[in-house]
């Protein structure tokens, strides 16, 4: 069974920092981690931060500047730097991957389960 679990989440007041961690565990031949998705109560999935395997960044408008999207090749580990947190960014946010459980499985696309960051006014 696959697992990506996100880690580092909680409370923190405006303009201070969290860095969110997303590992993988399970049954796993190869692994790509994407990026980092956030949804906020009564609003739609947003697509935060997106790496590619040559490291090649992109941020959400809502974020640039703000936030930091960096991944360990070695450890199949991607982060997210959130410094000069706004109440805005309150939401669930979720790591995603594409990896395979095996030489001949496929490509499938794998979500955690989610962390809660609340910024307090």
């Amino acid at each position: 069974q696959v697992q990506l679990v996100e880690s580092g989440g909680g409370l923190v007041q405006a303009g201070g920092s969290l860095r969110l961690s997303c590992a993988a565990s399970g049954n796993i031949f190869s692994i790509n981690p994407k990026g980092w998705s956030r949804q906020a109560p009564g609003k739609q999935r947003e697509l935060v931060a997106t790496i590619t395997s040559g490291g090649s960044k992109n941020y959400a408008d809502s974020v640039k500047g703000r936030f930091t999207i960096s991944r360990d090749n070695v450890n199949s580990t991607v982060y997210l730097q959130m410094n000069g947190l706004k109440p805005e960014d309150t939401a669930v946010y979720y790591c995603y991957a594409d990896l395979r459980t095996s030489r001949f499985a496929p490509v499938s696309t794998y979500w955690g389960q989610g962390t809660q960051v609340t910024v307090s006014s």
